[in-house]
């Protein structure tokens, strides 16, 4: 069995939550926040037997996208410096998956 984690943007969370559990897949969701761009996220938690692990990559691949953002360039570490923000250009989106070996499983 494995633990699938997969982070996917909020805009294309709920599409990938309703593909996984339409093909027979149960999803936990968990709302969160990226580090960089402090954007949310959602977080999936999925449970599969080993030969489902592709298949289910396969359907968060389908269904998050890269997509390109404008933002204001991060903040310099040091206060003292002087900071003018410009705008740079990011790619958001697609989905980052951890997929984790489960050693007991039970549903109680």
């Amino acid at each position: 069995m494995k633990l699938i984690l997969a982070i996917v943007n909020d805009e294309d969370g709920n599409k990938v939550i309703n593909e996984l559990s339409k093909n027979g897949f149960s999803v936990t969701k968990l709302a969160t926040t990226g580090g960089f761009l402090k954007a949310g996220n959602i977080t999936m938690i999925i449970g599969t037997d080993d030969d489902k692990v592709q298949d289910v990559i396969e359907i968060i691949r389908s269904k998050s996208h890269r997509r390109t953002q404008i933002t204001a360039s991060p903040m310099p570490m040091s206060a003292s410096a002087s900071f003018t923000p410009y705008p740079i250009e990011v790619q958001i989106g697609g989905a980052t998956i951890f997929v984790l070996d489960v050693d007991h499983f039970e549903k109680v």
